[in-house]
């Protein structure tokens, strides 16, 4: 059955600005928003990985999340990361959310307790029944320690209509090809590693969501849009220019990396919460120095 695209193009996957006391600093976090829909990302993904979302109280990311809509103001779709390895909480945390000023959501498979892929159909089913606004799967096994496989995403997309789309960061190129062999007509297969986007765009990827977006919002939006055209000849010095840094941020975790590049940018405090903790001082200084060399080229 055909679907309809509404997430296309650039995501920017969100960070949260802490100031060194540990709370969220809502202005640096408003001056990012700004700059990245300036600089021509096509939306905002909201309380994903990145944003730390898991340290957070419940009060907090309610608050953050209203910060969020109320700076976007509609300029951009916003999608909310909602997801969890306990199937009716989700069920009921998406039940008793408001979701104006909400385009989507995504959610993640469950981590930890490793389900069956029976299991995962069954959960991704429950979460497509309940929510009021369409669906993008994630699928990320590095964190999850869990990989839905192609048949498994093929299957959810042809049985829920309101499962429209799959972030994909497995890395398996193989199953990413099969997703886009498969799918049916207006599924989005959106990449969910920055430093794959432009490969899996030149197979038929919709996208990607990004983490060096926050940075390089620009770049990358310009990128995706140039590969999405088919212009490999403008789209391929991008990746390349970029390609340094989209491996560097990532050496030592997300979002570690990226934090510390923002603040060599001098847009926020390099503050994370426990568990996660700053990059090494030498991954900090190589940070600076790639940023260095790709502001000179």
């Amino acid at each position: 059955m055909a679907k309809n695209i509404i997430f296309s193009g650039t995501g920017v996957a969100l960070i949260t600005p802490f100031r060194k006391q540990d709370s969220i600093d809502f202005t640096k976090l408003e001056e990012l928003i700004n700059h990245v829909i300036t600089s021509g990302v096509d939306y905002i993904v909201a309380l994903g990985t990145t944003s730390e979302a898991a340290t957070m109280t419940e009060s907090e990311r309610t608050a953050l999340l209203q910060f969020i809509i109320e700076s976007v103001n509609g300029r951009v779709p916003i999608m909310l990361g909602m997801g969890g390895n306990n199937t009716r909480a989700v069920t009921d945390a998406i039940s008793s959310t408001n979701f104006d000023g909400i385009s989507g959501i995504l959610s993640v498979t469950p981590y930890y307790n490793k389900p069956q892929q029976r299991g995962l159909v069954q959960h991704f089913k429950n979460i497509a029944d309940v929510s009021p606004v369409p669906v993008i799967l994630y699928n990320v096994p590095g964190r999850t320690s869990c990989n839905m496989t192609a048949e498994t995403t093929l299957q959810l997309a042809e049985e829920c209509p309101n499962i429209i789309g799959i972030k994909e960061a497995s890395g398996n190129m193989g199953q990413v090809m099969e997703i886009l062999r498969c799918k049916p007509a207006g599924f989005s297969v959106i990449s969910g590693d920055d430093a794959l986007t432009l490969p899996m765009l030149a197979m038929g990827a919709s996208g990607v969501i990004s983490v060096i977006a926050n940075a390089l919002p620009k770049e990358m939006s310009d990128m995706v849009h140039f590969g999405m055209k088919g212009d490999m000849k403008k789209a391929a010095p991008l990746h390349y220019k970029m390609l340094p840094l989209m491996n560097a941020i990532f050496e030592e975790g997300n979002p570690g990396g990226i934090k510390a590049l923002l603040e060599i940018q001098g847009r926020i405090t390099n503050q994370l919460r426990l568990p996660l903790s700053k990059v090494s001082k030498t991954l900090y200084n190589k940070l600076a120095s790639l940023q260095s060399t790709f502001n000179q080229a």
